[in-house]
């Protein structure tokens, strides 16, 4: 009733989208000052970067909430930003790795793995979540990357942990770092070339 073409099923769809959005908004927000907490209490600049990369999150999804059931020309440009902060957090990845060198300081490879692990079982929730909607459109897709790109952090930064336990050293937290940049680096780069070719293609919003 009074719905243009598939306009019903939109709304519907938008009503599930936002409440699992806020479930994952709220599990990314939470999941930032535990890993602060951890960074600090283990000397691990990895693991400060994960919690940066949480926040991130957490605007990214407030905005995505915002964004549901919007046009397709405001979703691209909502998905732009996420991919400009998925950018980001590769830049800061590269910080962090310069901050290391620095200081040469090896992390409590204890607290560093064991606050990772706690965060891959988080994003392991929000991906769960996020499943069946990753197919929805280029919004809730680019949501869906940025989950998966959360696994692959908290992967590394829990076998970067491993290695410097074995090795006694930060070396192998930096090597990691590195392939986690580039990973993201690509990442962020996918979701904005759709944003952008998305904006450009004149679609119409109903």
């Amino acid at each position: 009733m009074g719905c243009c073409d598939s306009g019903c099923e939109i709304a519907a769809r938008s009503l599930s989208q936002k409440r699992v959005l806020w479930w994952v908004l709220l599990i990314n927000a939470l999941m930032f000052f535990v890993l602060v907490f951890g960074a600090f209490w283990g000397s691990t600049v990895s693991l400060f970067a994960e919690s940066f990369d949480s926040f991130g999150d957490a605007i990214t999804y407030a905005i995505t909430i915002w964004a549901v059931g919007k046009g397709a020309q405001t979703k691209a440009k909502v998905a732009l930003f996420k991919g400009i902060l998925i950018l980001l957090g590769a830049l800061l990845v590269m910080v962090a790795l310069v901050f290391k060198w620095y200081t040469s300081e090896v992390p409590v490879y204890e607290v560093m793995g064991g606050f990772a692990a706690a965060n891959l079982l988080a994003n392991l929730l929000c991906l769960g979540l996020l499943w069946k909607y990753r197919k929805d459109d280029l919004n809730m897709e680019s949501v869906w990357h940025c989950s998966r790109n959360d696994i692959v952090t908290s992967l590394s930064v829990i076998f970067a942990a491993l290695l410097v336990w074995y090795f006694d050293s930060w070396v192998p937290d930096a090597i990691l770092g590195g392939v986690l940049f580039l990973y993201l680096l690509r990442s962020g780069m996918i979701i904005t070339n759709k944003s952008i070719k998305q904006m450009k293609s004149p679609v119409s919003d109903c």
